[in-house]
């Protein structure tokens, strides 16, 4: 058996097709008075865990990386990092709140199968009070609108470091 040390090939970089805070700052300034007013009273890390996995469903790499990243700071561990793709497969890494969150997102942010299904609304809401539950589909609903701009405009992700926008 013989091994070779080969260097990683790396597609390059795609650039930005625009940098839409600049060309639109009073949209901008909305957006992170929404993420701000969003995570209210919520769990960091069940916040971050929230917009990594709404982030792989969306393929937004930018926010993966930028999520990813803020969940290390926040102390998340790598394994349930890694896990989180396939959650279903590895429920035993997260608590049930986590998991009644990560379902919920994953039903607000895919909605082409028609409207979030009644069971996983209450699962949530046995896990989330009323006030948190409305903060979570906040968080939600903000970060799949930050994955749109991010995928739209091609964001490039590897670039960010935690408390690079500080809200």
């Amino acid at each position: 058996m013989t091994t070779t040390t080969e260097t990683p090939v790396h597609a390059p970089e795609q650039p930005s097709r625009m940098q839409w805070h600049q060309l639109a700052p009073e949209v901008y300034k909305a957006m992170v008075g929404l993420e701000i007013a969003a995570r209210k009273g919520l769990d960091p890390v069940l916040v971050e865990l929230v917009k990594i996995r709404a982030s792989q469903v969306n393929r937004c790499a930018f926010c993966l990386d930028m999520h990813t990243k803020d969940a290390l700071a926040a102390g998340e561990s790598v394994e349930r990092i890694v896990q989180l793709g396939a959650w279903e497969e590895s429920r035993h890494f997260y608590t049930e709140k986590e998991l009644a969150a990560i379902e919920l997102t994953e039903a607000v942010t895919v909605l082409t199968d028609g409207f979030v299904p009644g069971e996983v609304y209450e699962k949530a809401a046995e896990h989330f009070e009323e006030a948190e539950l409305a903060q979570l589909i906040a968080v939600i609903t903000t970060i799949n609108a930050w994955n749109r701009f991010g995928v739209t405009t091609r964001s490039a992700p590897g670039h960010y470091t935690p408390g690079m926008f500080k809200h």
